[in-house]
């Protein structure tokens, strides 16, 4: 099992794959009922494929993750569809940790694109004092959950104060095919921060485990740019 840190509390953990770049290739090949053929025409019809957007063999290489994420960055994260994702339940657990991310940066709205977002040109001691400030009223909410929870009060209800950026945990289970897009749009300058982090290690492991197809999706995307 692979597991990365991420941000200050977060994590990705690759619980499971089920095939890789071999399985492309006999996905793929099975029209023409034959295998493999050799590393060489083996990536070379990695890379054909992606190419050529014929990209439905990718769909058979399969990726199981652990992520734990700040709850804004989850909902980024489960836009994109084309995958399954089960989350810890606010309903059924009480959050006993109360972990919420603080950053230890501030950033200000980018003037050419509003909604990204640029580190403010201040002093360590204005970043401190932002990070100081969320980490005080996160705290406070965390603390007036706890309260209202030893209360008696419902958990569904008492998670309604909490802050987004508490952390969650959650399981997602992707295609290849899909974990590309993923990339593409999340590793993308004008993303989130905390998006880009977490997408560059979710990049990280798919390097490792299916190498060919990386490095051919990688190609592409450059040359596209």
């Amino acid at each position: 099992m692979i597991r990365k840190d991420v941000l200050d509390k977060g994590f990705v953990k690759l619980v499971d794959l089920l095939g890789g770049d071999d399985t492309v290739v006999r996905s793929a090949r099975v029209s023409f009922g034959s295998g493999s053929k050799g590393e060489e025409k083996d990536r070379k019809l990695i890379a054909y494929l992606l190419a050529h957007g014929h990209e439905t063999p990718f769909e058979h290489a399969v990726f199981q993750f652990h992520v734990k994420c700040p709850i804004f960055v989850a909902r980024q994260w489960f836009r994109h569809r084309w995958a399954s994702y089960n989350e810890i339940s606010g309903r059924y657990t009480v959050f006993d940790d109360g972990e919420f991310y603080v950053p230890d940066r501030k950033r200000i709205r980018e003037k050419v694109n509003r909604q990204g977002s640029v580190v403010a040109d201040v002093s360590d001691e204005e970043h401190r004092a932002f990070a100081e400030a969320i980490e005080a009223e996160c705290a406070r909410s965390v603390a007036a959950y706890r309260k209202m929870i030893a209360e008696g009060t419902a958990k569904e209800l008492a998670r309604t104060i909490l802050p987004v950026g508490m952390y969650t945990q959650f399981y997602w289970t992707v295609n290849a095919r899909s974990l590309m897009n993923f990339i593409r749009l999340r590793c993308d300058e004008h993303a989130q921060y905390e998006m880009r982090e977490y997408a560059g290690v979710i990049r990280d492991v798919f390097r490792e485990k299916m190498p060919w197809t990386a490095a051919a999706f990688e190609k592409g995307s450059s040359s596209e740019g």
